[in-house]
């Protein structure tokens, strides 16, 4: 297990910024954090990379403690902050050559900061200060001095923020590749970006976390929303008499959404029901939950 947090509650004065948050990410996964502004998202993360401490509760990286093993943790952690602070005035390449310093790294410096430059597209703007750069340039250096030491565990507020859609591209698939081999956790206000690349994702609302899934999920999922035509005009009372069925909506003539729960796929429960009522079903389909419609159900 590469990151374990258990309980953890983050007080700023009589602020509660997380409350009792407990969740685990596994080595090969990448975990998409979502949440409005003032959530506790960017919190967490400083937590898990040992800049702030918890107020309660336990975080583990790779087994290490942030409390008892913090500079072993940090070893094993890239963070990429929201702020995204950099020296402006040094140049691309002595900075990241000034963070391999930072982390110890003293042999094969050359070779790594080229590396670093090429995997993040920062050829082009190398020999640049950093001042210089445009944002998302610079955000470019951000996640090269997150990566320069090869962490086991990739920590990245806003990673995408002020890149164009290109750029937005090339970080999207160097995360999805990250992701194969390391722990990969970062936030975005774009869904389209944590649809592209989450394996999972985790949304927290007022600091504790309201939903935990999987991006991907069967069509076979507990909670159902079905849409539903019919050649005639359908009383709603009756098709909320099928079992599981929790509500029904009059779309528009003689369509109908149908919400309800099952274990079962709520189209063969509908269309065996339509048989026995004699009513023929003319479309009959899942209606798929976007990202965002999640979202917006558990933060609104």
């Amino acid at each position: 297990m590469s990151i374990k947090v258990e309980r953890v509650t983050k007080m700023y004065g009589e602020q509660k910024a997380l409350d009792s948050v407990s969740f685990e990410v596994k080595k090969g996964e990448v975990l998409g954090f979502l949440g409005p502004n003032g959530a506790g998202k960017s919190t967490m993360m400083k937590i898990i990379s040992c800049f702030i401490p918890p107020t309660e509760g336990k975080v583990t990286v790779d087994g290490f403690d942030i409390g008892s093993d913090s500079m072993k943790v940090r070893s094993l952690v890239g963070y990429l902050p929201e702020s995204n602070p950099l020296y402006y005035d040094m140049y691309v390449k002595e900075y990241l050559q000034f963070v391999c310093g930072l982390y110890g790294i003293t042999e094969g410096v050359k070779e790594r900061v080229e590396q670093m430059v090429a995997l993040t597209g920062l050829s082009r703007e190398q020999h640049k200060q950093i001042g210089q750069l445009s944002k998302g340039y610079k955000q470019r250096v951000g996640i090269a001095q997150a990566l320069i030491h090869d962490p086991e565990v990739l920590i990245l507020d806003e990673p995408t923020s002020g890149l164009d859609p290109n750029q937005l591209q090339d970080i999207r698939n160097l995360i999805k590749e990250l992701g194969k081999e390391k722990t990969v956790m970062f936030s975005s206000h774009i869904m389209q970006e944590v649809e592209a690349v989450s394996d999972r994702i985790i949304i927290i609302d007022k600091g504790k976390i309201v939903t935990d899934r999987k991006v991907k999920e069967t069509t076979e999922r507990l909670e159902q929303t079905v849409l539903v035509e019919f050649d005639v005009v359908v009383e709603t009372s009756l098709i909320r008499s099928i079992a599981g069925v929790e509500s029904v909506e009059l779309i528009e003539s003689t369509t109908y959404r149908v919400t309800g729960r099952s274990e079962t796929d709520f189209r063969k429960l509908i269309a065996e029901w339509a048989k026995k009522q004699d009513f023929l079903v003319l479309t009959l389909k899942h209606e798929d939950e976007t990202l965002e419609d999640v979202f917006r159900k558990h933060t609104s």
